[in-house]
């Protein structure tokens, strides 16, 4: 059983919308509902796929999108980046900047709801984005706010879950819109602005519904050309 097993977005959707979509779930509302209601929702450690795909890069800025309860901002921070976490929720803010100040390092931390339509400054090295599932017509929107925010040369890392884990669980078949594969998200990216380096379908073991099970991921690394 991986060490990874409550990785830190585990589900963020959950067995609460298996009849179908909530759209109260990308609120801040149901987010700080959602995160006061308990001491923890995720693990505390980064994401697996955070550490894989940025240990290479040299430290710059960067944005840590949906940031949650911190845990991938304060990994980059300790790797020497100038972070920013935002999330909608001010309670997550609220246990990140715990989490940063139990750490000893220093993190920005901004409300922003980028369902919503609100933007980041075109200011990052690195804009990641972990396990963010907006409405699927948003899906194209939203690539292109968050690859506005990443400077020429600068890395644009999205992650989400793949599909095919829900595909084969009839109850939340209503959730398989959200979940984009590596080409649905290199769809929306213009390859005359995108250099692609990452476009795969990863697998790792996670509890899922208390039992352990492989899971998979969808990784995009572009960096930004121009």
């Amino acid at each position: 059983m991986s060490e990874h097993q409550h990785e830190q977005h585990e589900h963020r959707h959950g067995d609460d919308h298996d009849r179908g979509i909530d759209p109260a779930m990308w609120t801040a509302a149901f987010w700080d509902e959602r995160y006061g209601g308990t001491d923890a929702v995720w693990s505390g450690r980064p994401n697996r796929r955070l550490v894989e795909q940025a240990a290479d890069l040299p430290p710059g800025t960067a944005v840590d999108v949906g940031c949650g309860e911190g845990a991938d901002a304060v990994w980059l921070a300790r790797q020497g980046w100038q972070v920013t976490g935002v999330d909608v929720s001010r309670v997550a803010l609220e246990r990140g900047a715990a989490h940063a100040a139990e750490a000893g390092v220093a993190v920005e931390w901004r409300q922003v709801d980028l369902v919503a339509g609100e933007g980041l400054p075109a200011a990052y090295d690195l804009v990641s984005a972990h396990f963010l599932h907006p409405p699927a017509e948003l899906l194209g929107d939203l690539l292109r706010r968050l690859g506005e925010a990443v400077r020429p040369g600068g890395t644009l890392l999205f992650v989400g879950h793949h599909p095919r884990d829900l595909a084969a669980r009839d109850q939340h078949a209503a959730m398989l819109p959200l979940m984009p594969t590596p080409e649905q998200v290199v769809a929306h990216l213009d390859p005359q602005v995108w250099d692609v380096r990452v476009a795969d379908v990863q697998a790792r073991e996670q509890l899922v519904e208390g039992r352990p099970a492989t899971v998979h991921d969808s990784v995009v690394r572009a960096v930004r050309a121009r």
